[in-house]
Protein backbone atom coordinates (compact mmCIF):
# COMPACT_ATOMS: atom_id res chain seq x y z
CA UNK A 1 0.00 0.00 0.00
CA UNK A 2 1.14 3.59 -0.45
CA UNK A 3 1.37 6.00 1.91
CA UNK A 4 0.67 9.29 1.38
CA UNK A 5 0.83 12.20 3.98
CA UNK A 6 -2.30 14.52 4.29
CA UNK A 7 -0.82 17.66 5.15
CA UNK A 8 1.12 21.17 3.58
CA UNK A 9 3.95 21.36 6.13
CA UNK A 10 7.16 21.09 4.53
CA UNK A 11 9.26 20.03 7.03
CA UNK A 12 6.93 17.38 8.19
CA UNK A 13 6.82 15.63 4.77
CA UNK A 14 10.75 16.51 4.66
CA UNK A 15 10.75 14.02 8.23
CA UNK A 16 8.80 11.27 6.73
CA UNK A 17 10.13 11.33 3.12
CA UNK A 18 13.93 10.97 4.81
CA UNK A 19 12.68 7.59 5.93
CA UNK A 20 10.96 6.35 2.44
CA UNK A 21 7.31 7.17 3.88
CA UNK A 22 6.16 9.54 1.56
CA UNK A 23 4.72 7.72 -1.76
CA UNK A 24 2.67 11.26 -2.55
CA UNK A 25 1.35 14.23 -0.93
CA UNK A 26 -2.49 15.53 -0.02
CA UNK A 27 -3.43 18.49 0.25
CA UNK A 28 -6.94 21.11 0.46
CA UNK A 29 -8.05 24.07 1.39
CA UNK A 30 -8.20 23.89 4.79
CA UNK A 31 -4.65 22.36 4.94
CA UNK A 32 -3.28 24.98 2.68
CA UNK A 33 -5.06 27.69 5.37
CA UNK A 34 -3.50 26.12 8.19
CA UNK A 35 0.06 26.10 6.31
CA UNK A 36 -0.29 29.92 6.11
CA UNK A 37 1.06 29.71 2.87
CA UNK A 38 0.36 30.96 -1.02
CA UNK A 39 -1.17 27.83 -2.56
CA UNK A 40 1.17 28.01 -5.44
CA UNK A 41 4.26 28.31 -3.60
CA UNK A 42 3.87 25.62 -1.44
CA UNK A 43 2.88 23.50 -3.56
CA UNK A 44 5.48 23.60 -5.81
CA UNK A 45 8.13 23.50 -2.91
CA UNK A 46 6.49 19.80 -1.90
CA UNK A 47 6.38 18.85 -5.61
CA UNK A 48 10.00 19.59 -5.51
CA UNK A 49 10.50 17.38 -2.63
CA UNK A 50 8.25 14.32 -3.61
CA UNK A 51 8.52 12.65 -6.36
CA UNK A 52 5.12 11.16 -6.36
CA UNK A 53 1.82 12.43 -6.57
CA UNK A 54 0.92 15.37 -5.02
CA UNK A 55 -2.60 16.67 -4.54
CA UNK A 56 -3.95 20.06 -5.57
CA UNK A 57 -6.93 20.97 -5.30
CA UNK A 58 -9.40 23.41 -6.77
CA UNK A 59 -11.91 25.45 -4.80
CA UNK A 60 -14.65 26.13 -8.30
CA UNK A 61 -17.67 24.83 -8.44
CA UNK A 62 -18.64 24.59 -12.28
CA UNK A 63 -16.72 22.53 -14.66
CA UNK A 64 -15.35 24.86 -16.91
CA UNK A 65 -13.62 26.67 -13.81
CA UNK A 66 -12.29 23.86 -12.54
CA UNK A 67 -10.91 22.93 -15.47
CA UNK A 68 -9.30 26.26 -15.98
CA UNK A 69 -7.94 26.10 -12.35
CA UNK A 70 -7.09 22.29 -12.47
CA UNK A 71 -4.90 23.34 -15.93
CA UNK A 72 -2.83 26.16 -13.66
CA UNK A 73 -2.33 23.54 -10.78
CA UNK A 74 -1.06 20.88 -13.42
CA UNK A 75 1.36 23.69 -14.79
CA UNK A 76 2.94 23.49 -11.44
CA UNK A 77 4.83 20.75 -11.84
CA UNK A 78 4.52 16.65 -14.03
CA UNK A 79 3.61 15.24 -10.59
CA UNK A 80 0.49 17.31 -9.66
CA UNK A 81 -3.05 15.23 -9.47
CA UNK A 82 -5.55 17.68 -9.49
CA UNK A 83 -8.06 17.10 -6.70
CA UNK A 84 -11.69 17.93 -7.80
CA UNK A 85 -14.92 16.98 -5.50
CA UNK A 86 -17.36 14.22 -6.66
CA UNK A 87 -20.33 16.37 -7.88
CA UNK A 88 -21.33 16.37 -11.64
CA UNK A 89 -19.62 19.40 -12.66
CA UNK A 90 -16.47 17.45 -11.37
CA UNK A 91 -16.72 14.50 -13.09
CA UNK A 92 -17.29 16.86 -16.54
CA UNK A 93 -14.15 18.36 -15.00
CA UNK A 94 -12.49 14.98 -14.75
CA UNK A 95 -13.33 13.69 -17.59
CA UNK A 96 -11.83 16.59 -19.46
CA UNK A 97 -8.41 16.80 -17.51
CA UNK A 98 -7.82 12.97 -17.42
CA UNK A 99 -8.50 13.26 -21.64
CA UNK A 100 -5.53 15.38 -21.66
CA UNK A 101 -3.18 13.45 -19.47
CA UNK A 102 -3.41 14.70 -16.43
CA UNK A 103 -3.68 12.72 -13.42
CA UNK A 104 -7.00 13.43 -11.08
CA UNK A 105 -7.63 12.48 -7.54
CA UNK A 106 -11.71 12.60 -7.26
CA UNK A 107 -12.56 13.60 -3.58
CA UNK A 108 -15.28 13.87 -1.01
CA UNK A 109 -16.73 10.34 -1.93
CA UNK A 110 -19.17 8.46 0.16
CA UNK A 111 -20.70 5.93 -1.43
CA UNK A 112 -19.34 3.33 -4.35
CA UNK A 113 -21.97 4.23 -6.44
CA UNK A 114 -20.38 7.53 -6.57
CA UNK A 115 -16.71 5.71 -6.72
CA UNK A 116 -17.87 3.84 -10.00
CA UNK A 117 -19.06 6.96 -11.73
CA UNK A 118 -15.55 8.66 -10.92
CA UNK A 119 -13.96 5.27 -12.21
CA UNK A 120 -15.96 5.16 -15.36
CA UNK A 121 -14.96 9.06 -15.62
CA UNK A 122 -11.46 8.60 -15.59
CA UNK A 123 -10.34 9.01 -12.48
CA UNK A 124 -6.67 8.71 -11.54
CA UNK A 125 -7.50 8.18 -7.60
CA UNK A 126 -10.72 7.91 -5.77
CA UNK A 127 -10.47 9.16 -2.26
CA UNK A 128 -13.42 7.56 -0.03
CA UNK A 129 -13.64 9.56 3.26
CA UNK A 130 -13.60 6.90 6.14
CA UNK A 131 -13.38 9.37 9.16
CA UNK A 132 -16.33 11.14 8.37
CA UNK A 133 -18.49 8.51 8.02
CA UNK A 134 -17.28 7.16 11.22
CA UNK A 135 -18.81 10.72 12.89
CA UNK A 136 -22.53 9.94 11.57
CA UNK A 137 -22.26 6.23 12.84
CA UNK A 138 -21.43 4.41 9.33
CA UNK A 139 -18.47 2.46 9.00
CA UNK A 140 -16.33 3.85 6.73
CA UNK A 141 -14.03 0.63 6.03
CA UNK A 142 -17.20 -1.22 4.38
CA UNK A 143 -16.79 1.76 1.89
CA UNK A 144 -13.68 0.84 0.89
CA UNK A 145 -14.61 -2.61 0.87
CA UNK A 146 -17.45 -2.17 -1.30
CA UNK A 147 -15.13 0.27 -3.67
CA UNK A 148 -12.65 -2.84 -3.87
CA UNK A 149 -15.40 -4.93 -4.47
CA UNK A 150 -16.55 -3.10 -7.50
CA UNK A 151 -13.37 -2.27 -9.27
CA UNK A 152 -12.09 -5.75 -9.28
CA UNK A 153 -15.64 -6.92 -10.85
CA UNK A 154 -14.61 -4.64 -13.72
CA UNK A 155 -11.40 -4.38 -14.03
CA UNK A 156 -11.10 -0.29 -13.50
CA UNK A 157 -7.54 0.80 -13.06
CA UNK A 158 -8.74 4.05 -10.74
CA UNK A 159 -6.94 3.51 -7.54
CA UNK A 160 -8.84 3.39 -3.98
CA UNK A 161 -6.86 5.76 -1.96
CA UNK A 162 -8.14 5.52 1.71
CA UNK A 163 -8.79 9.38 3.10
CA UNK A 164 -9.70 10.97 6.57
CA UNK A 165 -8.15 8.46 7.95
CA UNK A 166 -7.69 9.39 12.13
CA UNK A 167 -6.05 5.84 13.67
CA UNK A 168 -3.86 3.38 12.95
CA UNK A 169 -6.49 0.83 12.67
CA UNK A 170 -7.92 2.91 9.66
CA UNK A 171 -5.01 2.37 8.37
CA UNK A 172 -4.77 -1.62 9.13
CA UNK A 173 -7.64 -2.06 7.88
CA UNK A 174 -7.41 -0.34 4.99
CA UNK A 175 -4.36 -2.68 4.25
CA UNK A 176 -6.51 -5.54 4.97
CA UNK A 177 -9.08 -4.69 2.50
CA UNK A 178 -6.61 -3.62 -0.35
CA UNK A 179 -6.97 0.32 -0.87
CA UNK A 180 -4.03 1.13 -3.13
CA UNK A 181 -3.43 3.95 -1.62
CA UNK A 182 -4.31 5.61 2.22
CA UNK A 183 -3.72 9.53 3.26
CA UNK A 184 -3.59 10.29 6.89
CA UNK A 185 -1.74 13.47 8.56
CA UNK A 186 2.13 12.68 9.61
CA UNK A 187 1.26 12.18 13.83
CA UNK A 188 -0.84 8.96 12.56
CA UNK A 189 1.94 7.77 9.93
CA UNK A 190 4.25 7.90 13.37
CA UNK A 191 1.86 6.29 15.69
CA UNK A 192 2.38 3.15 13.17
CA UNK A 193 5.72 2.97 14.76
CA UNK A 194 4.53 2.43 18.69
CA UNK A 195 3.57 -0.50 20.86
CA UNK A 196 3.23 -0.38 24.53
CA UNK A 197 5.42 -3.77 24.71
CA UNK A 198 7.74 -2.40 22.33
CA UNK A 199 8.68 0.60 24.66
CA UNK A 200 8.31 -1.91 27.75
CA UNK A 201 10.66 -3.99 25.88
CA UNK A 202 12.88 -1.38 25.47
CA UNK A 203 12.67 -0.16 29.05
CA UNK A 204 14.03 -3.48 30.48
CA UNK A 205 16.46 -4.21 28.21
CA UNK A 206 17.86 -1.20 28.84
CA UNK A 207 17.60 -1.84 32.48
CA UNK A 208 19.58 -5.11 32.12
CA UNK A 209 22.30 -3.53 30.03
CA UNK A 210 23.14 -0.61 32.62
CA UNK A 211 23.80 -3.58 35.19
CA UNK A 212 26.31 -5.54 33.06
CA UNK A 213 28.36 -1.76 33.35
CA UNK A 214 29.42 -2.45 30.06
CA UNK A 215 29.95 0.22 26.90
CA UNK A 216 29.28 -0.53 22.67
CA UNK A 217 31.33 2.85 21.96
Amino acid sequence: MKFFVDTAEIDAIAELNDLGMVDGVTTNPSLILKSGRDILEVTKEICDLVDGPVSAEVVATEADAMIAEGRKLADIAPNIAVKLPLTWDGLKACKVLTGEGKMVNVTLCFSANQALIAAKAGATFISPFIGRLDDINIDGMDLIADIRTVYDNYGFQTQILAASIRSVNHVLESARIGADVMTAPPEVIKKLASHPLTDKGLEQFLSDWAKTGQKIL
